[in-house]
């Protein structure tokens, strides 16, 4: 079976916010004995899978989430603790990592329960009300997530898929976009210095546009090449289903989901049926045109775990992407969780497990750069997308299929309610930051600015989309 990565014209990325693999579709074949119909063998949840309580000698196991719980789409309750010491407790039982850096994942009920106990004296943190520590031991179902599961069952589940960087939100998608994240290890740093595959996509002639949801794309501000590309680089939601119908799809697309707390991001404990539906209708915007169809590859991942459990420790041996030293003493030798990463395209068999063989560099977000550096003939950014494997070889159809794995398929809806709908996220807040900093002409002339004082979700929204087209007009106005 021959790699058809030459035959796709469009890649299409879509990723999503702070959940891990097991979490998400860790039971996805349970029900075949964690083997694909065709055979494969499937790394998931048997159901027998344990962290210790807080209490000693107590225990608790994996869980399905039931969707007829009121609160199933809101699960795990809270935001669990995500940066680079949590991450290291869930992993290794310590806040630092052990040399050698062998992990037991047997921290995350005792480190969830360490984030309850000062979260939950927070109002600002919209905890679940009745959230416990064994609540991080929800997982979902096929069930309860039928399109992120109908699309995994029906294409391709990439079950040994790693973050880039056992840390928070901005260090991984600086990784998936630019293939490092220039040492830093937490979200503290929102912007960087390096090229990203945006730029390096404009040097070899090859299109590509990033689309924000309703909002201009937070990813613009994030990178020189970015922040400086022409407006035509940029679009919403809208946007993208209109050039998927018709046909206009650039080569390269990067798609955000909406960054507030009531949005589709699935940010824990953010309304996770809405990025169900976001998902689907990114799908079915890309089968909106047959023939560009038949030529594109969407990939679905998640940028980190976000505190959520995940059984398999992330494995060492990571290429350090440059000679920067890293922020905690982290010298980039060992990646981040697995995350949920799907890949979609009608020349992909149904029921696929891709991964790489056992011994080569695992798939992680520089997979990606990797993918569409091989396709285009686009150098590496990095020494680690150069070390990176591409995904060329889940592509096995010569000729498209035709059958739609989410055909009858009913789209969640939750039931319960947010307890964070009308808080700022962590992401409007980095948002909001960024536009401050644009240059935009003040009433005297100058350019001094300073952000108000900002307080709900809405009032983010409003301060974000006036700021950055008061400095898209400035802009327009200076370049005529």
């Amino acid at each position: 079976m021959a790699n058809q990565l030459a035959a796709i014209q469009h890649i299409v990325v879509l990723m999503l916010e702070n959940r891990s693999f097991d979490h998400m579709l860790g039971f996805l074949y349970t029900d075949q004995q964690n083997k694909s119909p065709s055979g494969q063998a499937f790394d998931g949840l048997t159901g027998n899978e344990s962290n210790p309580a807080s209490k000693k000698g107590e225990s608790v196991k994996v869980y399905k989430i039931q969707s007829s719980d009121s609160n199933a789409y809101f699960q795990p309750g809270a935001d669990p603790g995500e940066g680079y010491s949590a991450t290291n407790s869930q992993l290794f039982g310590t806040a630092t990592a052990p040399s050698p850096a062998n992990a037991t994942n047997q921290g995350f009920v005792t480190d969830y329960d360490y984030t309850l106990g000062w979260e939950s004296k927070e109002p600002s943190w919209g905890v679940l009300k009745g959230t416990v520590a064994s609540d991080i031991m929800g997982m979902y179902t096929p069930e309860t997530l039928p399109v992120l599961s109908g699309l995994a069952r029906g294409y391709a589940v990439c079950d040994q898929w790693f973050s880039s960087v056992p840390t928070e939100t901005l260090p991984n998608r600086a990784f998936v976009c630019a293939g490092t994240s220039q040492g830093h290890m937490d979200d503290k740093t929102k912007t960087f210095t390096s090229p990203s595959i945006f730029g390096a996509l404009s040097q070899h002639n090859q299109s590509w546009v990033i689309y924000g949801y309703t909002q201009q794309p937070l990813t613009r501000l994030n990178f020189p090449d970015t922040t400086n590309a022409s407006d035509d680089h940029f679009g919403l939601f809208t946007d993208f289903q209109s050039a998927a119908k018709n046909g206009t799809l650039p080569a390269y697309s990067f798609l955000e989901p909406s960054w507030d707390a009531a949005g589709n991001s699935q940010h824990p404990n953010y309304d996770v049926a809405l990025g169900e539906q976001f998902i689907h209708d990114v799908y079915y915007a890309l089968r909106s045109n047959e023939a560009q169809w038949n030529q594109t590859l969407l990939i679905i991942t998640y940028d980190e775990h976000g505190g959520c459990y995940d059984h398999v420790p992330p494995p060492l041996g990571a290429v350090p992407p440059d000679n920067t030293a890293g922020e905690y003493g982290f010298d980039f030798t060992r990646f981040g969780l697995r995350v949920p990463t799907v890949l979609v395209s009608p020349l992909i068999a149904p029921g696929t497990v891709f991964r790489v063989p056992a011994g080569t560099t695992p798939l992680d977000h520089t997979s990606i750069l990797k993918t569409v550096e091989t396709r285009w003939g686009v150098p590496a950014l990095t020494a680690r997308d150069a070390a990176a494997p591409d995904v060329g070889d889940a592509l096995t159809l010569k000729t498209p299929r035709t059958d739609d794995p989410l055909s009858g398929v009913v789209v969640p809806t939750s039931k319960g309610t947010n307890p964070s709908a009308d808080k700022p996220s962590h992401l409007q807040e980095v948002h909001a930051e960024l536009v401050s900093r644009l240059p935009v002409p003040d009433a005297k002339g100058g350019m001094h600015h300073q952000m108000p004082a900002l307080r709900t979700n809405a009032e983010y929204a409003h301060y974000i989309e006036s700021r950055t087209q008061a400095w898209l007009a400035h802009r327009a106005g200076s370049q005529s």
